[in-house]
């Protein structure tokens, strides 16, 4: 699993958000990179120790010519499983079931009704500059007012 295939993994639980659940594998990673380069062991309990490493400087073999060479000093990363992270692996424990994402919340939407005589009004104002025809005009009224309110707009039109 790459980066990309964790965040998918993780969306569900953001409300299938990507943009927030690759914030959160950010915010745990980068957590972990600058606690580790302070020198601190990162810790998690049931899953395992991430820790850095000195190697000190040390002999080595160029496998093409058989040379010795020196190898210098080093500073790595280290990753030690805990108890119950092998556990699993080499399959003594089994896992629970796997967390199931939140359900989403319910919005009712609220719908508001539009001023019919404002909106016809407006669509007026629009098709007149346009110097649309008449038909055209009450087509374009009855899509966005009501019948009513589409009449009286389409008689001040007449009137103009």
């Amino acid at each position: 699993m790459n980066k990309a295939q964790f965040i998918a993994a993780l969306a569900p639980h953001f409300n299938d958000s990507k943009k927030e659940a690759a914030r959160a594998v950010d915010i745990v990673f980068d957590t972990i990179t600058r606690t580790m380069s302070k020198g601190e062991d990162v810790m998690i309990n049931d899953f395992g120790k991430f820790k850095k490493v000195d190697r000190k400087a040390r002999m080595g073999r160029n496998p093409f010519t058989g040379e010795t060479i020196k190898i210098k000093a080093s500073k790595k990363a280290r990753f030690l499983p805990a108890k119950g992270l092998k556990d699993v692996i080499s399959g003594e424990r089994k896992l629970g079931p796997a967390p199931k994402p939140e359900p989403k919340p319910v919005v009712k939407a609220v719908v508001k009704k539009a001023a019919p005589k404002k909106a016809a009004k407006k669509v007026v104002k629009k098709v007149a500059k346009k110097a649309a025809p008449k038909k055209a005009a009450k087509k374009v009224v009855k899509k966005v007012a009501p019948k009513k309110a589409a009449k009286k707009v389409v008689k001040k039109a007449k009137k103009k």
